[in-house]
């Protein structure tokens, strides 16, 4: 990198305090698909977790791994295609490329906490994209959620090919994203918000033989 590289950046709150209260990406769909009921036949239970916070980390992996470390307390996954959570399992970090990891945390967090990132990073070669209004994050659960994966992706979602802590970039019906695994019970995709309706009513059909529902 040339010495000649300007070294200050832009630091914006994508969440300021405003009159009109944000959306989820699931809002209009919930109004126009339907939003079923959680009932004892459910066999499958979607939940979204919306407007959390997403940040996009590029930069070597022994720098970044300090800083996150030093802010979040836990470091950055040690292999490919996994991912690491903290106590709470409410924070986690997900391996994308060599250099590239996602953090996704509590939305209202990812401000601070890419501010507190950067101090910690100073002047290390690095890039953190908070990419928090394009994307969100469906959790699935339920004894057929892994049925319902079946018929929607090509990747083998078999628990001896995908144990738990494993995230991948994959396609599910015509769509990619990321698909991952954080427990025993539960998967999550994490999705273009452009996506999001698309996806949303293609998991309504193919739960629709598990009576799946949606929590409010």
């Amino acid at each position: 990198m040339s010495e000649q590289t300007a070294s200050w950046y832009n630091l914006y709150d994508a969440r300021p305090q405003a009159e009109v209260p944000a959306e989820s990406p699931l809002a209009w769909s919930y109004q126009h698909s339907g939003r079923p009921s959680v009932g004892e036949k459910s066999r499958v239970v979607l939940r979204e977790r919306a407007l959390a916070g997403h940040l996009i980390l590029r930069g070597g992996a022994i720098v970044l791994d300090e800083a996150v470390r030093q802010v979040l307390g836990v470091g950055l996954p040690g292999r490919p295609n996994t991912l690491t959570l903290d106590e709470s399992g409410e924070r986690s970090i997900q391996w994308l490329s060599p250099d590239e990891w996602l953090v996704i945390v509590p939305g209202g967090e990812e401000f601070a906490l890419e501010k507190r990132l950067r101090e910690a990073l100073g002047d290390a070669h690095y890039a953190i994209v908070n990419a928090s209004g394009g994307q969100t994050l469906i959790e699935l659960s339920g004894d057929k959620a892994r049925e319902l994966l079946m018929k929607s992706t090509p990747y083998d979602v078999h628990p001896e090919a995908f144990p738990v802590g494993k995230g991948v970039t994959t396609v599910f019906a015509k769509a990619n994203l990321i698909l991952r695994r954080p427990t025993e019970e539960r998967w999550e995709l994490v999705l273009r918000r452009s996506f999001a309706d698309y996806l949303y009513r293609w998991i309504l059909d193919a739960g629709a033989e598990y009576a799946i529902g949606v929590e409010e």
